[in-house]
């Protein structure tokens, strides 16, 4: 892929990873967000025109991954579809993956993290805290592969929380590598490692889920081929269905 900067429309609608009548499911490239922030700037909502694939209404964020965060990000094609697909998200029926790498190495092969989480500046929405006043937060971990320090964790979040993943693995001594919020990364160092890889999404009750997944995006396979990683053959990446 041609530099974020010079992302089109057209490069979005070739990342579709499924798409039905409902939904869609895109591979957000990292170190581009996905609606306009205060600076305004570029930014993925405002290419949504290039999805509309016959409907009369754009598509619409379902949910949300941070700026730096690569991977599976669902969009509802029509009102009723949000509806049902935001219902999902916030009973925490939508079943996530989250693949990264951290600083450290976990003694432990797998774990759960409880630890609450709250708005550490009531000026910056977006910068959180462990704090036992906050808001329940659960993810549980796996160790996938360990080497030179660093560590290959899947991360699957039982709340969603902003930043969740990232202020946890903080909270355990494993930052993200090329974290500089909760983590200790220099200015100009790596690139945050941190990917949504899949979602399990049980849009229709009686079918069962849609399950996508997203390969990984350059600078992390870049890192995983420099320390032997080989990260397993996908078992789904949905359908692309002409609806």
């Amino acid at each position: 892929m041609r530099h974020i900067n010079d992302f089109t429309p057209d490069d979005l609608a070739a990342r579709v990873l499924h798409r039905d009548g409902l939904m869609l499911v895109v591979d957000k490239p990292a170190g581009l967000p996905v609606h306009a922030g205060p600076k305004g700037g570029a930014n993925l909502e405002q290419m949504f025109d290039a999805l509309r694939f016959g409907l009369p209404r754009n598509p619409a964020l379902a949910h949300r991954l941070d700026k730096d965060t690569s991977g599976c990000l669902v969009l509802g094609r029509h009102r009723k579809a949000l509806a049902r697909l935001g219902k999902l998200f916030s009973n925490g029926r939508v079943a996530k993956t989250y693949w990264a790498v951290v600083r450290g190495a976990p003694e432990a092969d797998e774990g759960r993290i409880d630890a609450a989480l709250a708005k550490r500046s009531p000026e910056r929405g977006w910068w959180m805290a462990v704090d036992p006043a906050g808001q329940p937060s659960v993810t549980e971990w796996k160790v996938m592969a360990r080497g030179a320090g660093l560590a290959w964790i899947a991360f699957s979040p039982l709340t969603g929380r902003t930043h969740q993943i990232r202020v946890h693995a903080a909270h355990i001594g494993l930052p993200l590598l090329g974290d500089p919020i909760y983590g200790a990364e220099a200015a100009g160092g790596a690139a945050l490692h941190l990917h949504a890889r899949a979602l399990s999404i049980p849009m229709r009750e009686k079918l069962p889920p849609v399950v996508v997944e997203a390969p990984l995006p350059p600078h992390m396979a870049a890192t995983f081929a420099a320390l032997g990683w080989e990260a397993p053959a996908p078992i789904s990446t949905g359908d692309v269905a002409p609806i």
